[in-house]
């Protein structure tokens, strides 16, 4: 039995795909979340074989997602089901260490498909997205991620600054004090060897980081 957990901020994508998954002797949704941090949570603790997770999150991105769960649950492969074909979100996933990556669009038979083959630790790409990313991915299969340096509040202070939160918003939502973000902020764009907020929202976008 393929042990399946959900991780998309629509319940009726979710409702969907467990429906589609369930009609399948071999595929079982154990877990459907909207908060990335609670599936994270749960995938480290239950160890599902398989996360299905949307590119486009309101609290983070599936991308960051992907290297969440790749550190928490390294036993937990990774599908990205997404509205965004855009090559470059299929590169940066496959870096952040999903092994497949399906468009939406696609038939639920291919998504089927996807569950199965990532399962086996196999890579998959629906048919839609073409070949460009994979081929891409697989010429600079020596890249480094280019946000390992940073830690995993300097990737969600990263991703709220560049979707144009304050500082104080920012604080806000990640129950820190103002003078914190400042200082992550200024961390992050150091590792980073970025000086200025344009440059930092172009490296956000290049890198998948936020779809905005």
């Amino acid at each position: 039995m393929i042990r399946v957990i959900l991780v998309d901020d629509h319940e009726l994508v979710r409702d969907g795909v467990s429906r589609l998954l369930e009609a399948h002797a071999d595929l079982s949704v154990v877990g459907s979340f909207s908060d990335a941090r609670e599936a994270v949570r749960f995938a480290a603790s239950e160890e599902p074989d398989v996360a299905i997770i949307d590119v486009a999150m309101p609290s983070t991105s599936g991308i960051d997602i992907a290297r969440q769960l790749r550190d928490a649950a390294p036993d937990t492969h990774v599908l990205v089901l997404s509205m965004h074909s855009n090559p470059e979100y299929v590169r940066q996933a496959l870096l952040a260490g999903a092994l497949g990556y399906v468009a939406k669009e696609a038939a639920g038979a291919v998504l089927v498909e996807a569950v199965r083959r990532v399962q086996l630790g196999q890579r998959y790409l629906s048919d839609s997205l073409g070949q460009e990313a994979l081929q891409s991915f697989l010429q600079d299969s020596g890249e480094r991620d280019p946000l390992e340096p940073l830690s995993a509040r300097e990737r969600e202070v990263l991703r709220r600054t560049v979707e144009g939160r304050t500082i104080a918003e920012t604080a806000l939502e990640l129950g820190l004090s103002p003078k914190s973000v400042e200082t992550y902020r200024s961390r992050m764009m150091t590792k980073l060897g970025i000086h200025d907020l344009p440059a930092l929202v172009k490296f956000a976008i290049r890198h998948g980081i936020t779809t905005v």
